[in-house]
């Protein structure tokens, strides 16, 4: 048999696969295309990869065989069960040193678990995040792939020449360890619900107190476009404004059910946010806000039982324009800087060493999130990889400023009209918080101690022969309880 010609291999041959075989052949790599139902194989062959270099295998054996060493082999297979048969089908096939790229959205703590038991087996395996949809496949995703440090340097020449490109940088670098490069696309994805949350609580402002037409409304977003809120989401809800039913020619999104669907990502960070004790609220109320929509049936009913305000009147358009994208900049800074605080905390819990600078241009381009704002943040990083928070940076803070005054106002607005802008007012709220030396926890800690002798600790100069410093202390609150305090649950 003849030496093998194929530089990597692709399992899985739905739209992402197809299109990012197209994509690293179109960059001179030959890939080893293969599919469960093998007929889908010669379907793609003799489609789009006719006269590509791109060769077929009718099983996992034959694609095995074709694949130079050390063999590299990325699934694009559906999270979960699918990944962990393809592993095993895979296993007997391969040697010590390939390579198994698992290139679906799957939980890190699964990408976390197949690092450890791959590298028993001494086979390298990589967890990599793949994020711009259809499009970035054929023509640049944003990759971002951890796990084996080994196994870097044998995908980096065909993972960074596929990916989307920032400045002629590619928005691809190895991550981390283990399943880091699932995790920082588990953030991405939690960010991109916090993103769409804050653009749909916008258009809702601009359609409910604004009284907007949806073209007013499109035009809104063009202009945004082209200033600081540049950005792929921003542009396609232009687009979606913009776009009409041909059958009548009334615009196609006021037809749409206003139930939200949801794959779990968002999900995955909220619940790990809690996990590790990190505040971030935005990606949190952006999920519920879908679990909201999605009881359609009791929000029809509630709208007939409960009562509001009138939405108040806007004398001056273009103000509430102005503000409402002050609002819109300095809510998303706030997201962004408490996704990057929860990639910190992930770090020091995980004991990976995670490349901030590196997350941050990974996802300036090719994925769904991107936008010149994140060319800023990767500025920040790369001036100082180790900022504490994006708050913190001149051009953040200097932002966040300036555009207070317009991000409170327009809440006001929406909470005076009884518009819901979750996204919005958690943003604020957090960021209210964050800058307040002192917060109510103090009666909260006492309380805890009164009903449940969860001792606190005395603020710093407030020590006295009953209050010891740096102890944890419990006080007989009522004269009728103990002295013990306890130990062993918390409330």
């Amino acid at each position: 048999m003849s030496a093998p010609t194929g530089d990597i291999g692709l399992i899985g041959l739905a739209v992402m696969g197809q299109n990012l075989i197209l994509n690293a052949a179109d960059h001179g790599f030959t890939v080893v295309a293969y599919n469960r139902t093998v007929a889908k194989v010669d379907e793609f062959l003799e489609g789009e990869a006719k006269g590509k270099s791109i060769i077929g295998a009718k099983s996992i054996e034959e694609l095995c065989k074709n694949l130079k060493r050390p063999r590299r082999i990325i699934l694009l297979v559906k999270a979960g069960k699918p990944v962990d048969a393809f592993i095993e089908q895979l296993l007997p096939h391969l040697e010590k040193g390939d390579i198994i790229i698992d290139g679906g959205n799957s939980h890190f703590p699964d990408s976390n678990r197949r690092f450890e038991e791959l590298n028993k087996q001494g086979i390298l395996f990589v967890g990599s995040g793949v994020s711009g949809g259809e499009e970035g496949a054929r023509n640049g995703p944003s990759l971002m792939p951890g796990g084996h440090p080994d196994a870097w340097p044998h995908i980096k020449e065909i993972f960074q020449s596929i990916a989307a490109k920032s400045d002629g940088e590619p928005c691809c670098d190895w991550v981390g360890d283990a399943g880091a490069g699932h995790y920082v696309k588990m953030v991405h994805n939690g960010i991109e619900y916090g993103d769409m949350q804050l653009i749909c609580e916008a258009y809702d402002l601009m359609k409910r107190v604004g009284k907007f037409t949806n073209k007013e409304m499109g035009d809104v977003f063009a202009k945004w476009n082209k200033g600081v809120l540049d950005s792929f989401l921003i542009e396609i809800t232009r687009d979606i404004l913009y776009f009409n039913d041909p059958t009548d020619n009334t615009p196609l999104l006021e037809k749409i059910l206003d139930t939200a669907g949801q794959k779990g990502t968002g999900k995955w960070t909220a619940i790990n946010a809690l996990d590790l004790g990190m505040p971030v609220t935005l990606i949190g109320e952006a999920v519920f806000s879908r679990c909201l929509s999605a009881i359609k049936d009791e929000r029809t009913t509630a709208s007939k039982k409960l009562t509001g305000p009138e939405p108040v009147a806007i004398t001056d358009k273009q103000q509430f324009v102005d503000d409402l994208e002050q609002a819109l900049y300095a809510s998303k800074i706030i997201s962004y800087a408490q996704g990057f605080m929860l990639i910190r905390e992930a770090a020091k819990e995980y004991g990976w060493k995670l490349n901030n600078p590196a997350i941050a241009l990974m996802w300036r381009g090719g994925c769904i999130i991107r936008s010149v704002f994140l060319g800023e943040i990767t500025s920040a990083f790369r001036e100082n990889p180790d900022l504490e928070n994006l708050l913190f940076h001149p051009f953040f803070n200097k932002a966040i400023t300036e555009a207070q005054s317009g991000w409170r106002s327009t809440i006001g607005k929406a909470v005076a009209s009884g518009i819901p802008v979750p996204a919005f007012t958690t943003a604020l709220s957090f960021y209210d918080g964050y800058r307040s030396e002192v917060l109510p926890a103090n009666l909260l800690q006492a309380q805890r101690d009164y009903f449940g002798a969860h001792t606190f600790q005395v603020l710093p100069g407030k020590e006295n022969d009953f209050l010891k410093k740096g102890e944890w202390i419990h006080v007989n609150w009522t004269g009728r309880g103990g002295n013990v305090s306890a130990s062993t649950y918390d409330a």
